[in-house]
């Protein structure tokens, strides 16, 4: 089944605030064998000049896709056949512990390559504050649709 074409250009209201901590920086660092000390020591991170550890560029992906309005029924995705197509950041600043971040998504593209539907995501990443830290450029695949 086709995904909904009137999804298009919506955008969904912001995410519940999630803030980052140290523990999920470093839980994701391990989780993806990276060993580098500014995603763990605090020191580390403030003699290469951050205010606190920072999170892995590919961090945001925990929180950016999980905006409930990707689950709308009237979308028509089904989710037991979606693989990842492309993931990109565009970064303003580091994601670094202490920021309590809200994900605002946008589909900005749905499109059917032979039986497969593919769609683009986009999440702006912002501060409570509303300081814009990095853009998400998510591509999911419906295999088969």
């Amino acid at each position: 089944m086709a995904l909904n074409r009137d999804f298009i250009g919506r955008t969904f209201p912001p995410s519940d605030p999630y803030e980052v901590s140290r523990v999920k920086i470093r839980e994701f660092a391990d989780a993806i064998g990276d060993r580098n000390p500014v995603y763990r020591d605090q020191e580390a991170a403030k003699a290469a000049g951050y205010p606190d550890v920072i999170a892995p560029p590919t961090f945001p992906i925990v929180v950016s896709l999980g905006n409930p309005g990707l689950a709308d029924p009237d979308l028509g995705l089904n989710y037991a056949m979606v693989v990842h197509g492309e993931q990109r950041f565009a970064y303003t600043r580091p994601l670094r512990a202490g920021d309590v971040i809200t994900c605002t998504s946008t589909i900005t593209e749905i499109k059917s390559i032979g039986s497969n539907e593919k769609m683009v995501v986009e999440t702006e990443v912002r501060t409570v504050e509303g300081e814009l830290v990095c853009t998400s450029y998510n591509t999911i695949v419906e295999r088969g649709a």
